[in-house]
């Protein structure tokens, strides 16, 4: 009751809804659950998103929330509000300090060194500094109720434990993180600690319960698993390497703020931040924000650490060891470039490779702290009357001392020890604090019994974690900064956006807007509020898709749009394929587009926000396209040349169609109605006069699945990012489908076991015949300009005549790129 208490007390600011929780937790986090809720509760099912990117596989992104508990506060609540957001954020640091007590309370530990920990872990560390990092703050709420399971499982040999370890280990790592990984290697290390100090009757008796919790964990995680590797290996971040891993670092100095939680001034707006990040002094090429490098959880629980649980080794009891030790190399660990201990990780742990923030395991510093100095304090709380802690307070007074100098020298090196002077002479009184208080808890049991002790470690640790991890401009914020991202709200460019794209029933229409530089919490603003946006907001993409329109992991500001070579401008074919008609910009699109000339695109209203423009070229979604041409779309893409095709007369291929047709352009007519337009099903009606191409312009993906009149129909890659499907005559419906099971397995199939290559299968598609060979220039030569193959070979695959002079004239030029 003490901890829930204090978690009320402190998280009040947030549940109250004076404040809220800012940065990714709103433009983010606040966006997908949003989403998950409209999908919901309109009956739509929200494993793939229209609303960024072109088009997205939701169930396989690790940070769409869907396997969380995020999915209950989706289906209870059609609209969470911010308040309902940062609740459930909040809820789960309070079931992870639940679970720590849970982990004292089986091992019959002193209830103050049980509360202790749960405070610490909560409000200490980066759970208090980087609360708005949801996916994290989940992922670290798991690792403890795994922690404290997989303790009971091998403490009990339970069955029953090791099953419910071995979801709740699943869960952690549903949705993968750096932190579940570490949280997993830590559960790994403690079932190692427990085998090696029991030896092998300790082995042979915790089998069964391990096994069953690997089974049960396994199932948890198997297939959102290997949709997030299927997805992550199609992105542009597959792997971060070495020095970009590095780049996320804790800088040593940051370690100071474990002492005095304030002392670069990453709290206090009136002190202009002077720390590691924000300091080319001492960091440079080091990309965290200043909240990631705070490191504080209290000055009782860091005394504890020092004295006596170093200098009595209480650290190094048999209960603990093992914690002490995964305690140490977390530390090194989070410290990244600056210790081995990472470089080693990064090649030998497997998973290591796919994060790119070391920093990331302060988290598990801080659970790791919690429980070992709860534990300390269990020692002391439970010693006997005999046993003095004088003497390891001063020692502990002498280091805080020791660290109180660095830290002021540092700041005068810096010159900024007037800055310094305040928040290290507040840290020295809660130290103080501290050690008043570890005397006064060993006052004689009448004076001061279990209770009350509680409540006093209670009382002292919520005043400290309050005033030094409180609300701050980094984890809390006015709600009416993220308005835009309420779905009623009244902004007016989001009101013009949505009035604009809004199209009458069975409309081929779907307009794209591009959200540019609007602000931080702007490019998900989509996911809210049902717009198809071109960008969005997440640092996984589809390479494909980024590599053609350029996508950065978003677009804050206006310098942060990326133009390619085939989107050189919003003025070309693939912004007008895309859909793309309506750019809100904070400046005028000529500033941010210099490619631009007058009349390209069209001014139609100037809001608050800025300039809202027209692209008056854009192409409705669904189109009727007669004919098909042949292209390479990587050679395309490198270098921005279009094929000389209208695209309305024909589709660009990477393959020929299944069905048999002459390439070329056709102009035709045809009646194209959108039946349904929904995340995961869309439904096409068509009547032409000639067989054709349904092209549906959004991003082509292997686990959409589509039928022509019931029938399965392949799905073909058409204009470098979309799709395609081959119809005849007549009235037809195409529906696509997303299937992410059935795509998935058959991805992984491809991987696994390859289908046979028969001779000559391995050239197509195949450039035509050209009149000459093409000379390199430069020392290179793409392959989509080597001549084309001789007739006799063309007879042999069944390719036909080579195109007419005129034709390969025509090719000639779309084939080079």
């Amino acid at each position: 009751m003490a901890f829930i208490c204090v978690w009320a007390l402190l998280c009040w600011p947030w549940l109250s809804g004076a404040v809220t929780i800012p940065f990714d937790a709103k433009a983010h986090f606040q966006a997908q659950i949003q989403f998950l809720a409209r999908a919901l509760h309109s009956g739509q099912s929200p494993f793939w998103t229209h609303n960024v990117f072109g088009g997205s596989p939701q169930v396989a992104d690790p940070q769409s929330l869907i396997f969380s508990p995020a999915i209950l506060l989706a289906l209870l609540v059609p609209s969470p509000s911010f308040r309902a957001v940062d609740a459930y954020v909040l809820a789960h640091l309070l079931a992870g300090g639940l679970a720590l007590m849970m982990f004292f309370r089986d091992r019959n530990w002193h209830p103050a060194g049980a509360v202790l920990a749960a405070m610490v872990f909560a409000f200490g560390a980066s759970a208090a500094w980087r609360v708005q990092h949801v996916g994290q703050i989940a992922s670290l709420a798991f690792f403890a109720i795994s922690f404290w399971l997989t303790a009971r499982m091998l403490q009990r040999n339970s069955l029953l434990a090791g099953a419910f370890a071995g979801f709740a280990a699943g869960l952690m790592v549903l949705e993968p993180d750096q932190v579940a990984l570490l949280g997993a290697y830590i559960l790994i290390g403690m079932v190692a600690g427990h085998w090696l100090s029991g030896g092998f009757a300790a082995i042979r008796r915790s089998l069964a319960p391990i096994a069953l919790a690997c089974i049960v964990g396994g199932a948890t995680i198997a297939l959102p698993l290997l949709w997030t590797w299927l997805f992550a290996e199609a992105t542009t971040r597959p792997a971060i390497d070495l020095v970009e891993a590095g780049r996320g670092s804790l800088h040593p100095a940051s370690l100071l703020t474990a002492f005095f939680g304030d002392l670069f001034g990453a709290q206090d707006p009136a002190v202009e931040f002077w720390g590691p990040y924000n300091n080319p002094n001492w960091a440079k090429e080091l990309y965290l924000s200043q909240n990631m490098g705070q490191v504080y959880f209290g000055a009782l629980p860091l005394l504890l650490l020092i004295a006596p649980g170093l200098t009595r080794g209480w650290l190094f009891d048999r209960a603990v060891r093992p914690l002490t030790v995964l305690f140490v190399l977390m530390v090194l660990f989070a410290l990244g470039r600056y210790t081995p201990v990472f470089d080693l990780a990064y090649d030998y742990l497997p998973g290591v490779k796919v994060f790119r923030r070391p920093a990331d395991a302060t988290f598990l510093v801080g659970a790791l702290g919690a429980l070992l100095s709860g534990y300390v304090l269990h020692r002391i709380v439970t010693a006997g009357p005999e046993i003095s802690f004088r003497r390891d307070l001063a020692i502990g007074a002498a280091v805080v001392l020791v660290v109180a100098g660095i830290a002021l020298g540092v700041s005068q090196g810096e010159g900024h020890l007037r800055d310094a002077l305040r928040p290290v002479a507040i840290a020295l009184a809660w130290f103080f604090a501290a050690a008043c208080l570890v005397l006064m808890l060993r006052q004689p049991r009448a004076t001061l019994g279990p209770v009350l002790a509680t409540l006093v470690v209670a009382g002292v640790m919520a005043a400290d974690l309050g005033a030094n991890n409180g609300p701050n401009e980094s984890t809390a914020l006015p709600p009416r900064l993220y308005d835009v991202l309420r779905p009623e709200t009244g902004n007016e460019t989001i009101a013009l956006l949505k009035r604009l794209t809004s199209q009458p029933a069975g409309s081929p229409r779907r307009d794209r807007v591009e959200l540019l530089g609007l602000g931080f919490e702007w490019p998900n603003a989509s996911l809210v509020h049902g717009l198809d946006h071109t960008l969005g907001y997440n640092p996984l993409r589809l390479a494909d898709f980024s590599d053609a329109v350029g996508t950065r992991d978003g677009v804050a500001s206006p310098s942060e749009r990326k133009f390619t070579p085939l989107f050189p401008s919003y003025r070309c074919r693939l912004a007008n394929l895309l859909g793309l008609r309506y750019i809100a910009s904070p400046l005028p699109i000529e500033q941010v587009d210099h490619a631009l000339r007058d009349g390209d695109l069209k001014l139609i209203a100037r809001t608050r926000e800025g300039y809202v423009y027209e692209n008056p070229r854009a192409l409705p979604r669904v189109q009727f396209v007669g004919g098909w041409e042949m292209a390479d779309f990587d050679a395309m893409k490198q270098s921005g040349q279009w094929p000389e095709v209208d695209p309305l007369q024909a589709v660009l291929l990477e393959a020929e169609p299944p069905v048999t047709m002459p390439e070329g352009p056709v102009q035709t007519w045809a009646d194209v109605t959108v039946l349904r337009y929904e995340n995961t099903e869309v439904e096409i009606e068509v009547t032409s006069a000639a067989a054709g191409f349904v092209v549906l312009n959004d991003t082509y993906h292997p686990w959409w699945r589509a039928q022509v009149d019931g029938a399965e129909a392949e799905i073909l890659k058409a204009n470098v990012l979309f799709r395609a499907v081959q119809v005849p005559a007549g009235t037809h419906k195409v529906r696509f489908s997303f299937r992410p099971i059935e795509g998935a397995f058959a991805e992984l199939r491809e991987r696994v076991s390859p289908a046979p290559v028969e001779e000559g299968e391995d050239l197509l598609p195949l450039p035509p015949l050209k009149d000459e060979p093409l000379v390199a220039e430069g020392g290179t030569l793409l392959p989509s300009l080597l001549a084309g193959p001789s007739q006799q070979v063309r007879d042999s695959l069944r390719l036909g005549a080579p195109p007419p002079p005129a034709s390969r004239d025509m090719m000639s030029s779309a084939q080079a790129h």
